[in-house]
């Protein structure tokens, strides 16, 4: 079994409230949920209104579909995120 793993950085500088984030935030999570197999949830910068960071996992058979399918999410994220921008992302191959 191998688990893959990214943690995203996302600024969004048009956010002047935690409900502006949260409303650009929340969108971005539903719309993974709903095209990819992974997991995903806002991991940390929950009190900060223009940061969040993003934690994505997927579960697979080989190191290479795990990173190609957290590629692809992140592509995604970048060319959704019209509100924000990716500052930082990292991601990581555990296999168990």
């Amino acid at each position: 079994m191998v688990v893959g793993i990214s943690r995203l950085a996302i600024e969004i500088p048009s956010a002047h409230s935690l409900k502006e984030k949260r409303k650009v935030i929340k969108s971005i999570i539903h719309q993974v949920q709903h095209r990819f197999n992974v997991s995903i949830a806002e991991v940390d910068g929950h009190s900060q209104w223009q940061f969040a960071e993003l934690g994505i996992a997927c579960v697979s058979t080989s190191a290479q579909h795990a990173d190609e399918m957290l590629r692809h999410v992140l592509q995604y994220i970048e060319e959704h995120l019209s509100e924000g921008y990716l500052l930082d992302y990292q991601t990581e191959i555990i296999h168990v």
